[in-house]
């Protein structure tokens, strides 16, 4: 007996990436709809109900409406938009992010997948806040450059256009208001939210998610190898997340947008200075990866009960 799976935005940047992870799993069927039905509402509705599970790959307000075309009580929803990220009802698709989730998820009918920055963000975060190292009142930055496949076709289209790229480098999210930014709030035990700093980089696809923290001014003084510590523990049976031994940190000169490639991958840093009480957390992701299309499978995965990492680039 095989899942039956319907991506309702298939032919988007996202959909593409998650079809790819599908393809050729014999414990999976495909529901598929011709070009001419893909905005046909009672074909749409036929395909969200005939599935097991559907993984919505749309804007936003096309998200909610395909929830509303479910008229059974028995799909399930995987959304990778941000309309359900902090909707009550709704389960946060980070596997990771801290004990007992995985299994939360696994009994979830409604998934929302995070975001590629908060994906970044948390995992650098919320195992610091559980372990009582990073205050929950604690300002905390975030900053950092994805490519630019992160913006869907439009942005795509401008970056890869015949007149050539607009630019190299192009922070964003300047009126701190960023759509990421209550997913990062609730789900990493701050009160606050964090100052979000993001930039897109004349690359396709990557990203890395910095967060520095000045230990010498936090309650306790924490160590660089503190955090490190809790950081470890937080992955350690992870077959996804990895977290950089200090030493080989420590012989780092530069860090890429790039340094996971294609993959589904998610790689912790921990770049810190003893003497001056300082530390800058990394994190080292694919945007269309982890940050999406990954994440996405992975969820699946869970919700379907078959192996976590079936299907995943790593």
């Amino acid at each position: 007996m095989t899942t039956h799976i319907f991506i309702d935005g298939g032919v988007g940047t996202t959909g593409l990436e998650i079809g790819e992870r599908l393809a050729g799993r014999p414990e999976l069927t495909l529901i598929a709809l011709d070009e001419k039905d893909r905005k046909n509402a009672s074909a749409r509705r036929d395909a969200l109900n005939g599935a097991d599970i559907v993984l919505l790959c749309l804007p936003d307000d096309a998200a909610r409406e395909a929830v509303a075309l479910i008229d059974n009580d028995r799909t399930r929803v995987i959304d990778a938009s941000t309309a359900h990220r902090v909707t009550d009802g709704w389960t946060y698709g980070f596997p990771e992010l801290e004990p007992g989730h995985r299994e939360k998820l696994a009994h979830s009918r409604f998934v929302a997948n995070p975001g590629c920055w908060p994906t970044g963000f948390l995992a650098l975060v919320r195992p610091l806040t559980l372990a009582g190292l990073l205050p929950a009142e604690w300002p905390v930055t975030v900053s950092g450059a994805s490519g630019y496949s992160g913006g869907g076709k439009s942005m795509i289209a401008e970056f890869e256009g015949s007149d050539g790229a607009p630019t190299a480098f192009r922070a964003y999210g300047l009126n701190l208001a960023h759509k990421h930014v209550p997913e990062m709030t609730r789900y990493s035990g701050l009160v606050h939210p964090p100052i979000f700093a993001p930039a897109v980089a004349n690359v396709h696809r990557g990203m890395v998610v910095e967060v520095p923290l000045q230990l010498r001014a936090m309650p306790g003084r924490p160590s660089v190898a503190s955090l490190h510590e809790a950081l470890t523990a937080a992955y350690a049976d992870s077959p996804i997340v990895t977290v950089v031994p200090l030493e080989e940190s420590a012989g780092m000169t530069h860090l890429r947008v790039e340094h996971v490639g294609a993959t589904d991958r998610l790689t912790l840093f921990v770049f810190g200075n003893e003497d001056s009480g300082q530390v800058r957390l990394a994190a080292a992701l694919d945007n269309l990866g982890k940050g999406a299309a990954g994440a996405a499978v992975q969820n699946l995965n869970i919700l379907a009960g078959l192996p976590e990492t079936s299907g995943l680039r790593l």
